[in-house]
């Protein structure tokens, strides 16, 4: 039988239930006999299984926030020992602090802004508070970015983005990200994984998106509210550009301050938080016979990484994986699917991530009631809480690295791709030279091309490193290339790519049956 670790605080469960367990944010975890795992590296329970016991430990905190440099942290049971005063000081300060855990209930925008604030006050090293703009009536879009270097961009260090509450009336996942704010601060620099997570990760969350909406939903249902809109009444899920077919929607606020962010920062992998289904739905969500349209199914060049993607998040999902959508109508084999498979999407934000932010977002549906009740937030945290944790390591897919030229001077625009995965417009460097490309594991041929110069190939063995929390390392330096020679910007138009694409495809068969034609005429001639 398992003991409690060290004589520290009180615990108690996520619901602070009264009783002998009364403590949180960091000093409590879970641990299933006999193993020692903390909380949030636990399988979630699944079908009716009880919950693991709750034991306490206290582990001092580095005054910086980083784990000792190959300090191994282990979870071990200790000897009850006389405590020094200032430990027990600081045990009740935990506890305070613990005391004002997030609760499980909807937090409306004051509430919302009030908790963020008090999360960067009480972590200011750890995270920088933004608006990336206001809303239609005003109300800011706020960001809190977690991580080492809050405030900036650090070269090696991939950037991740959340966005929820994108449609205002589908709730779940803006309160899921409010608790895994929750969970990133109050582990790092006592959990072993959260902590190197955040060491070589920037973690962007954005809990509202369409704050006007949720205000404006009053009444909350699972089915349908005037709330899903923004408050010009527009769908912000098919306001973005789209690369298959003209949008002619007006593009709103809050789409015009997403995709700003978008383009200031590197992001390298996203994903959007929705409800009203229980599924990972990936990239296309519309198409042309150039994707495979016509076959049901609108392929990326990318589609493995997207399954990929698609499936981590559903196989550590408490129930997603099992593909049983929310009635008998309607399946989704291990709980993923294809956008345009499920049903075609216009003016969509992964579309929009992928094609023009050089970012792999998938959306996830996290509930079959839009707006449940909040008595069921605490089991819905319960489910989700290993996929969002699990999926932010899939940033570390693949290969990343820097273009230099001969002077070590790093090379912005030069355009990076793996060979046999052509995007429709190519991913480039940005302005530290920085690329990343989100690959499985296996054996590629990266192609860096600076305009006017010869392409360099280097063929990479890429291991799964979503474990050491780094991507395969490969740089690529033009020694031809000077530091007054640059990339200039060639920024691909907000226009309907692949219908461009078709359009040149059927241009070209002509062409091409005009020179059989005349082949078979020179050598009749002859």
């Amino acid at each position: 039988m398992q003991q409690a670790l060290s004589p520290g605080p009180r615990c108690c469960r996520p619901d602070r239930t009264p009783g002998p367990h009364r403590c949180r944010g960091g000093a409590c975890f879970l641990f299933n006999s006999p193993s020692r795992e903390s909380e949030h590296h636990q399988k979630p329970e699944r079908d009716g299984a009880h919950p693991s016991p709750v034991y306490c430990f206290s582990i001092p905190a580095d005054p910086s926030g980083r784990s000792g440099e190959g300090e191994q942290q282990r979870w071990e049971r200790r000897p009850r020992e006389p405590r020094p005063a200032q430990d027990v000081v600081g045990i009740l300060i935990l506890c305070l602090v613990s005391a004002a855990a997030l609760d499980f209930k909807y937090h409306h925008s004051e509430e919302l802004e009030q908790y963020l604030k008090g999360v960067h006050a009480t972590y200011p090293a750890l995270t920088h508070l933004h608006s990336i703009g206001r809303s239609v009536e005003g109300r800011d879009l706020w960001v809190l970015v977690l991580g080492r270097f809050p405030t900036h961009h650090k070269i090696g260090i991939p950037e991740f983005k959340y966005v929820a509450n994108m449609h205002g009336d589908e709730t779940v996942g803006r309160e899921m990200l409010l608790h895994l704010i929750d969970l990133l601060v109050t582990s790092y620099g006592r959990d072993p994984v959260i902590t190197r997570l955040l060491n070589n990760t920037r973690v962007h969350i954005m809990p509202t998106m369409n704050p006007d909406g949720f205000e404006a939903t009053k009444v909350p249902d699972c089915y349908y509210t005037r709330g899903r809109y923004n408050k010009n009444g527009e769908d912000l899920n098919r306001n973005f550009p789209d690369a298959f077919e003209n949008n002619s929607a007006t593009i709103q606020p809050e789409t015009r301050a997403v995709m700003d962010w978008i383009k200031n920062e590197t992001f390298v992998l996203s994903a959007n938080l929705h409800g009203g289904a229980l599924v990972a739905s990936y990239t296309f969500d519309n198409g042309n016979p150039v994707t495979g349209s016509l076959k049901g199914y609108s392929r990326s060049p990318d589609d493995d990484v997207f399954i990929h993607l698609a499936k981590t998040y559903s196989s550590n999902h408490a129930s997603m994986y099992k593909g049983t959508g929310c009635d008998n109508r309607q399946t989704f084999p291990e709980g993923i699917t294809n956008g345009y498979s499920w049903y075609q999407l216009e003016g969509g934000m992964q579309d929009y991530n992928y094609v023009w932010g050089q970012c792999f977002e998938i959306t996830l549906e996290l509930s079959c009631c839009k707006y449940p009740p909040a008595d069921q937030l605490e089991k819905f945290w319960r489910d989700n809480k290993v996929a969002l944790i699990e999926y932010i390591k899939q940033v570390h897919l693949g290969v990343k690295g820097q273009v230099t030229d001969k002077n070590g001077n790093p090379i912005p625009n030069a355009i990076v791709e793996a060979k046999g995965r052509p995007h429709v417009c190519p991913y480039r460097t940005n302005e530290q030279g920085e690329y990343f490309l989100l690959l499985l594991p296996g054996t590629y041929v990266i192609n860096a091309t600076v305009p006017g110069f010869k392409s360099m190939l280097k063929t990479v063995e890429i291991p799964d490193n979503t474990g050491n929390f780094s991507a395969l390392k490969q740089d690529f330096s033009f020694p031809e290339v000077s530091d007054q020679i640059r990339s200039r910007v060639a920024s691909c138009p907000k226009i309907p790519l692949y219908q461009e694409l078709t359009r040149a495809s059927a241009a070209v068969k002509p062409t091409v049956h005009m020179l059989v034609l005349m082949t078979a005429m020179l050598v009749i001639f002859k």
